[in-house]
């Protein structure tokens, strides 16, 4: 498996993986799926802004999963901060990609002299949440029914990594 930027011609698969994470599951608490044309907005809008997006491709070429992170919060004093998502192809879950492509993102975001990256995950994906313990994110917080998804109310659970030791930002 190889891991390197998303191109053009990933958005097919990307938008695939997207559309059944909002189908079937909580990780994305959106209702409707895109189309190409949405997803491949979505990458030049992330490519115009020097916002990584990566994907795990496998020999034959298969995009197996993508990742990327963006702004955390708006304002000027979040700029040291990033969040990021996590999206694996349903059919080759629980397969080292995820790890993988998250070991990628937090290498990527410690080369761009990020500070903190932060994780909201549904508090029920307890899968989720391991990989990212695993990986040094700890929980921080957790917002009770702030999301609602397939008619029931979603907790919000926060994990936060420090991508460094700096003391201050300067």
């Amino acid at each position: 498996m190889k891991i390197r930027p998303a191109e053009d011609r990933d958005i097919a698969a990307i938008t695939g993986i997207y559309n059944h994470a909002v189908s079937t599951t909580t990780a994305i608490w959106n209702d409707r799926v895109v189309d190409s044309a949405n997803r491949a907005a979505w990458l030049k809008a992330h490519d115009e802004a020097g916002l990584p997006v990566l994907v795990a491709v496998d020999d034959g070429g298969g995009v197996a999963g993508y990742a990327t992170f963006g702004p955390w919060r708006a304002w000027d004093g979040y700029r040291h901060t990033v969040e990021h998502s996590v999206y694996v192809h349903k059919d080759r879950q629980r397969a080292g990609i995820g790890r993988a492509l998250m070991v990628a993102l937090l290498e990527e975001a410690r080369q761009r002299g990020y500070h903190a990256m932060v994780a909201g995950i549904e508090s029920g994906n307890v899968g989720s949440i391991r990989l990212h313990e695993q990986l040094g994110f700890a929980v921080v917080g957790q917002c009770r029914q702030v999301g609602c998804k397939f008619g029931r109310w979603l907790d919000l659970t926060f994990m936060q990594i420090l991508l460094d030791d700096r003391s201050s930002p300067g």
